[in-house]
């Protein structure tokens, strides 16, 4: 992903705006708290994780172009299930986003934090069904070891492709051109320790503010919905000299 731009309207190219077209059908399908209550077909599902004030659902209502699908709540760390939002032809979705419980947060109760800890860990490492993983990261910090936890965790499945990795640097807009290539050098490393032969990995900066990065999001995610052989690599870019 190397646009520098947002790509909007006339900008995106022909595959970038099937991607949003594809984006904007997400609807509610479920919520769990648990993984016995996901649903028990093959519809793949990618997973959207984070920090609590990451932008996770944020993003997802972007993507969307819904503004309250997902809950993005001013206090962090309330959503406490996994939603799924159904993706593609309204009788027969062809995928779900999952909005996973936001971790980090201090003043959720500590019995509550381990709880959802456990069933994103659980989720992470045994669903079935989890295609893709998109990683929130605020661009202004980079991996936190709250991060750094999480990409231990979906590594394996990830170098052996059986799991899509996608990083998104959020609240962009907030960084010059010099903070925003730094930041973008600093995942890329991290990145660097677990790509694989096998390893589909991404990393962009992302603002639902300025649009930036949407696009490309978007064009990521649905591609890993199609065929490998029609699928352009999408490797992680090289930040600017």
């Amino acid at each position: 992903m190397t646009s520098p731009t947002p790509a909007r309207g006339a900008q995106a190219t022909a595959a970038q705006r099937a991607a949003l077209a594809w984006a904007h059908s997400a609807r509610f399908a479920i919520t769990a708290s648990q993984l016995a209550e996901l649903p028990q077909g093959d519809l793949p599902e990618i997973a959207f994780v984070g920090r609590s004030n990451a932008g996770k659902s944020t993003a997802i209502n972007t993507l969307a172009q819904h503004r309250r699908l997902a809950f993005a709540s001013r206090t962090p760390g309330r959503t406490q299930h996994i939603n799924l939002f159904a993706v593609g032809p309204k009788d027969a979705p062809d995928a779900y986003l999952a909005d996973l419980p936001g971790y980090g947060y201090a003043a959720v109760e500590r019995s509550a934090k381990l709880r959802w800890q456990q069933v994103m860990a659980d989720y992470l490492e045994l669903r079935r069904n989890l295609h893709g993983v998109v990683l929130m990261v605020d661009s202004r910090l980079g991996t936190t070891e709250l991060d750094e936890r999480l990409l231990q965790l979906v590594t394996p499945r990830v170098i052996t492709g059986e799991v899509r990795l996608l990083v998104l640097l959020t609240k962009a807009d907030k960084l010059n051109r010099r903070e925003s290539d730094k930041a973008l050098a600093g995942v890329q490393e991290r990145l660097g320790a677990i790509a694989s032969d096998n390893a589909d990995i991404g990393l962009a900066l992302f603002s639902a503010l300025s649009g930036r990065g949407v696009a490309d999001a978007a064009e990521a995610i649905h591609g890993w919905m199609q065929p490998a052989a029609s699928v352009p690599e999408m490797p992680i870019p090289e930040p600017a000299a």
